[in-house]
């Protein structure tokens, strides 16, 4: 069976900590189990190289020594890893509890509280020292349920390409999805991934409890820029037209319709058991009018009214 990689990097991390004398690359393949299954010398140099990086890169500084046989030799010194004193008042040992509390999931709860541990014992003040009443009265969380949630996050990181199945609102089926991760965003209650849709050659904002079937990570670079900021908010409001530019107009039943009327920018009585209302265009806003059924009449704009009628017609026929 084959070794985790974290596992892999823990063992090497490990071994460069607790030597003292710097380590050459044949005696580390045979001391930890990882590298001793790699099938050739290629194999093995080309994995602990991206080892050696990634160590580097999550903060282990890495030494690389030439001794007197010729070799080139590796270690970790503990002096150049160790933290530097950590000085932290109540008021910001509170902030940082509080955080480590905030995510539900398995893996990042341990990173949280691994991380958590290790500032304490560097000399931040323990909970009962931190907290006063107003801090141990928040609980904040933040729940994930959708499976997504981790594998994009990892990719996210890690800057890595993602293939999933999405099943768009108005669609029967899931269509296969080839995307650049950019960032992920909770907005009321549901989590949203940003990112390059490689398909459509555009920026594309995903819902993740839409997302079925499991992210398969892809090989590779990504093809478009990265931009500083995602406005994955923004873009969700204007979809579900939330921030939407445009308005429609809709003929609604008397005493029908409440969750339409709470978004009306105005109502007007018609006197016929009917009411006349402006109601923000976004994404979306034509299957939810359909919910209604006969008790809604669109007037205008001429492209929702389409699109009402052939969502009707759709569910007519089926």
């Amino acid at each position: 069976m084959a070794i985790a990689k974290a596992e892999r990097l823990m063992n090497l991390a490990l071994c460069l900590l607790g030597t003292r004398r710097p380590l050459s690359k044949r005696e580390l393949r045979g001391s930890i189990e990882a590298y001793l299954e790699a099938g050739s010398d290629d194999s093995f140099n080309r994995m602990f190289e991206r080892d050696k990086d990634d160590l580097r890169e999550l903060g282990l500084i890495i030494e690389t020594v030439e001794n007197l046989d010729g070799d080139t030799g590796y270690l970790a010194r503990r002096d150049s890893n160790r933290l530097p004193p950590i000085t932290l008042d109540a008021e910001e040992a509170a902030a940082l509890g509080l955080a480590a509390k905030v995510w539900q999931q398995a893996r990042l709860a341990g990173a949280a509280s691994g991380a958590l541990q290790k500032l304490r014992a560097a000399g931040m003040p323990e909970a009962e020292d931190a907290y006063d009443d107003r801090h141990s009265a928040l609980e904040p969380r933040i729940p994930v349920h959708e499976s997504a949630f981790e594998p994009l996050m990892l990719a996210c990181r890690d800057r890595r390409p993602v293939v999933f199945d999405y099943r768009k609102s108005n669609a029967a089926r899931p269509e296969t999805r080839q995307v650049e991760p950019w960032t992920l965003e909770c907005w009321r209650g549901h989590w949203y991934l940003a990112g390059w849709d490689r398909d459509r050659g555009a920026e594309r904002v995903f819902r993740l409890s839409r997302i079925t079937g499991k992210v398969r990570s892809r090989a590779g670079a990504f093809t478009a820029p990265v931009p500083d900021v995602s406005t994955v908010r923004e873009t969700v409001e204007r979809w579900a037209g939330e921030t939407a530019t445009r308005s429609a107009v809709i003929r609604l039943r008397t005493g029908c319709g409440y969750p339409l009327r709470a978004r009306a920018l105005s109502v007007r009585e018609c006197g016929d058991g009917w009411d006349e209302l402006e109601i923000p265009y976004g994404h979306g806003l034509d299957a939810w009018l359909v919910e209604f059924g006969p008790d809604v009449v669109v007037v205008e704009p001429a492209d929702l009214r389409a699109d009402v009628v052939d969502r009707l017609r759709a569910v007519a026929k089926g």
